[in-house]
């Protein structure tokens, strides 16, 4: 019987060699909510290695709790995308699976913004030999946030027949392709990154709040020996 180490090698290779291969799914939005997931796993050590501070128990527990959500989320995405291939090909539902298709990024970001905060709160607090690791979480978390929401306001703009998806792929009808979707359509700001949409204003509000604080607190050289 493989080991816990093991089927967990074999889970992260699957992942990527799903990513990496021509098929649908798993993409964009299943790597966003992994990267959530690692950047909370990253928060777990972080609080588990804290031991000083009286809130690292709650902070595990949350950190945790959001890299189950995550894990759950990765297969979801794909699901919800795959859904909307078919609903696209039978004609049958095509606007109730686009909804998905915006509402399972939508609480990746979500999470990623838990994540950001929580982030925070460990490099304040935490063991100040892992603020790096914490730093670390919130880069991880601010970029699968900034995904996220760019494949909302994708799926948001493209309509009932164009969510993410390349045309020629077999079977898309006529979805349209991310790499194709013109300025106007993805909403990108001036400064080239992707407006906010609707369904992820309140959640990227949330980010920028604890990113600011983040940020703020730049990780120091190890103090009291190695991490």
């Amino acid at each position: 019987m493989a080991s816990p180490d093991a089927r967990a090698r074999t889970r992260l290779g699957y992942l990527l060699s799903k990513i990496a291969s021509g098929a649908p799914a798993p993409a964009s939005g299943s790597a966003a909510a992994a990267v959530v997931a690692t950047a909370a796993a990253l928060l777990q050590k972080v609080a588990i290695r804290s031991p000083k501070w009286s809130g690292a128990e709650a902070a595990h527990s949350r950190a945790e709790a959001l890299r189950l959500r995550a894990e759950e989320l990765i297969e979801l995405d794909s699901l919800a995308y795959l859904a909307f291939v078919e609903a696209v090909r039978s004609g049958d539902g095509v606007e109730a699976a686009r909804q998905k298709t915006i509402d399972v990024p939508t609480e990746i970001a979500g999470s990623a913004a838990e994540v950001l905060r929580l982030a925070h709160e460990l490099e304040t607090n935490g063991n100040p030999n892992l603020r790096a690791d914490a730093a670390a979480a919130a880069i991880l978390a601010r970029a699968a946030a900034a995904t996220a929401e760019m494949l909302v306001q994708v799926n948001e703009s493209a309509g009932p027949r164009g969510a993410r998806g390349r045309a020629d792929d077999p079977g898309r009808a006529s979805a349209q392709s991310r790499d194709n979707v013109p300025p106007s359509r993805a909403r990108i700001a001036r400064d080239g990154r992707p407006a906010q949409s609707a369904a992820s204003r309140q959640a990227s509000s949330r980010n920028r709040s604890a990113s600011t604080g983040s940020r703020s607190t730049r990780p120091g050289p190890p103090r009291g020996g190695s991490r």
